[in-house]
């Protein structure tokens, strides 16, 4: 797994950060409405994104080694291809929406709601948070909300083929979205101005789309030579 890729889902966690603060930055300030005297905010955005990080590591390292199984299933090159393809397609229609020129991740937030079901009455049961194992507690709950970029980078950890290589691209891609959740609250007008910012939306968001053509290319290239 080429170093870029890292890069890259790094960059669609930072710059996804719009939709990040839109869906969970309520959350954290509803959360810290609640805390108990001894508990201080920064303590509780602090462990909360511990454990949504660790969530997210989790979720790269089961996708991925679901898909190192079916490769040592079948014992084929021809899946680890089709799966390299499909993370390329699907990380070319993320850069698409990164750069506000399509909406797909928007409509894949559906498919984790029968899994967030399950898993929230037991965030229910943490809340509201009354000691500092409560708030790692509630964000790895945290990190298995519906959201349509977690699933979308997930899908391309899967398509890496390794369980290793599927948490570091998914850990790569929750420290993206690390700065925008630990600055709300402190300089989140300047930062949501930043990253909503037309070009450097449309830059980040082809640079993306380029990467993913690259990798397509080359692929196709070995594929037919």
């Amino acid at each position: 797994m080429n170093n870029l890729s890292y890069l890259t889902l790094f960059l669609l966690g930072f710059f996804g950060g719009g939709h990040c603060l839109a869906m969970c930055g309520g959350l954290s300030s509803a959360f810290a409405l609640q805390l108990p005297p001894h508990i201080g905010r920064l303590r509780l955005i602090v462990l909360m994104n511990l454990g949504r990080l660790a969530s997210y590591t989790a979720i790269g390292t089961l996708a991925g080694a679901f898909g190192q199984f079916g490769i040592s299933l079948y014992q084929t090159r021809g899946l680890q291809t089709a799966l390299f393809f499909a993370a390329n397609i699907l990380l070319l229609l993320l850069g698409l929406y990164l750069a506000g020129l399509s909406d797909f991740v928007r409509h894949i937030e559906g498919a984790g709601r029968p899994v967030w079901r399950r898993l929230n009455p037991l965030l229910n049961r943490l809340l509201p948070i009354k000691s500092t194992p409560a708030c790692f507690a509630v964000g790895l709950l945290w990190g298995w909300l519906p959201c349509g970029m977690v699933y979308s980078a997930s899908l391309y950890a899967l398509g890496s083929g390794s369980a290793a290589q599927g948490g570091l691209l998914m850990l790569a891609f929750a420290l993206g979205t690390l700065p925008n959740l630990l600055a709300f609250g402190w300089f989140a007008g300047q930062l949501k101005t930043l990253l909503q910012n037309r070009r450097l939306r449309l830059a980040a968001g082809l640079s993306v789309c380029g990467w993913a053509l690259w990798q397509l290319y080359r692929a196709a290239a070995m594929l037919f030579a």
